[in-house]
């Protein structure tokens, strides 16, 4: 078989001259610097570029820095304060329910039941508290520390557990002080106590605490909706009505109770205490000037004593005046309570200088009563033992009476 030939091919000559060898010097030189210049660029920046762990968020305005910087400061002095108590342990067992003839039941038949077996220690509920010195002495919400059979362990922000004891209730205000009762080398860090007197509506908070007793230094934000509240609270046991309170729509769920309210200052304004079931972004907090009063009484006394007129009453309004036929649209009305109680307390204050039920109480040491200014705003700002004057309506005549103030505590 013949093989084909293929037929030869001519490539043309290339002339190499020296502008041809210049340009592809020039061409290689140019490759080699921009790679090598490539190389060296990157690992400049990378050892420059921090890593993931090194990132920090920056803020982007000067209020957003300011509550971060808050929260910073005070989340140390924020801790949980968990409640635990003995409960009964039950088992399950069969027996038989019918009675037995001659050491012998009729019927062969099990039912289950129930018993006792013993007790255990168990967790029932939380809430939140801040320290408010070195020592350990904690501001909480009464409501939260309410069960006087209950054990109170504190849990720190860095995870340490301390057991604690309530000091004081105060009768009157949902707060409670207690103390880790345990010493430390190392003293607590604090909350700084603010001026809940110079607060404004609209005005920036936050709030911190244990939300649903789980999640730890929870924290929302948002503004003072309002102040000088007054609302019926119910928690832990107790009914409470609570007057001159904050209102605010940052957050405040279950286990926030007894956080703190702070400005953007860091300091705490007020005490976080109730919401409205139901209703959203609207939650309350106790002033922390009153909470002063309390802390001061606590380190000095061991307890909290309010002055003490011994009277139940309504604030007169237009409605009350109304409905019971005063001549007045002011004061505090003295009556008796929702289920009969007594209009004026035995023995009390009021009791010995002769007040009854059906007088009206106009001033107290000559503040007007008002549903602005009521009686038990009014009689805070005293203490037992102080003598005040009294302007009383009876029937249709004015009667001015000094009283001496009584004691009210836990």
């Amino acid at each position: 078989m013949e093989l084909y030939e293929l037929p030869k091919i001519k490539f043309p000559r290339i002339k190499l001259t020296r502008t041809f060898w210049l340009i592809l010097v020039i061409i290689l030189v140019s490759v080699i610097s921009g790679f090598s210049a490539g190389i060296v660029g990157g690992l400049f920046y990378a050892s420059k570029m921090p890593s993931l762990a090194e990132k920090t968020y920056t803020p982007q305005t000067s209020q957003e820095e300011t509550i971060i910087q808050a929260v910073k400061e005070v989340s140390p002095a924020v801790v949980s304060i968990i409640i635990s108590k003995d409960l009964p342990v039950f088992e399950q067992y069969f027996y038989n329910p019918f009675p037995e003839f001659f050491g012998q039941s009729p019927f062969e038949f099990q039912v289950p039941g129930y018993r006792q077996k013993g007790t255990e220690k168990q967790e029932i509920g939380g809430g939140t508290g801040f320290i408010i010195s070195e020592d350990g002495l904690i501001l909480t919400n009464k409501h939260v520390v309410s069960d006087e059979n209950a054990d109170y362990t504190v849990l720190t922000n860095d995870g340490q557990k301390f057991p604690a004891k309530v000091l004081a209730r105060d009768p009157v205000q949902d707060l409670a002080v207690i103390k880790i009762a345990k010493n430390v080398s190392k003293p607590f860090s604090i909350v700084k106590l603010g001026d809940s007197g110079e607060l404004q509506i609209g005005q920036t908070v936050i709030a911190i605490g244990n939300a649903l007793g789980e999640f730890r230094n929870t924290v929302s934000v948002g503004v003072i909706s309002g102040l000088g509240r007054s609302i019926t609270a119910s928690g832990g046991g107790l009914v409470e009505i609570l007057e001159d309170i904050i209102q605010t729509d940052a957050a405040i769920n279950e286990g926030n109770s007894g956080g703190p309210l702070l400005n953007l200052k860091g300091e705490v304004v007020g005490v976080n205490t109730a919401t409205v079931s139901g209703a959203q972004s609207i939650g309350f907090a106790i002033p922390i000037n009153k909470a002063k009063k309390d802390i001061e009484q606590v380190k000095t006394g061991g307890k909290i004593v309010y002055p003490f007129l011994g009277v139940r009453y309504v604030l007169v309004t237009e409605k009350v005046k109304q409905d019971n036929n005063l001549s007045v649209d002011y004061g505090a009305y003295i009556t008796k309570g929702e289920q009969g109680e007594p209009a004026v307390e035995p023995g009390s204050a009021a009791d010995k200088v002769g007040l009854k039920e059906g007088d009206i109480i106009l001033e107290f040491n000559n503040e007007k009563i008002t549903t602005d200014n009521t009686l038990a705003k009014i009689i805070t700002k005293y203490s037992p033992g102080d003598k005040v004057l009294l302007k009383i309506l009876r029937g249709d005549k004015e009667i001015d009476i000094e009283v001496v103030l009584g004691e009210r505590s836990e």
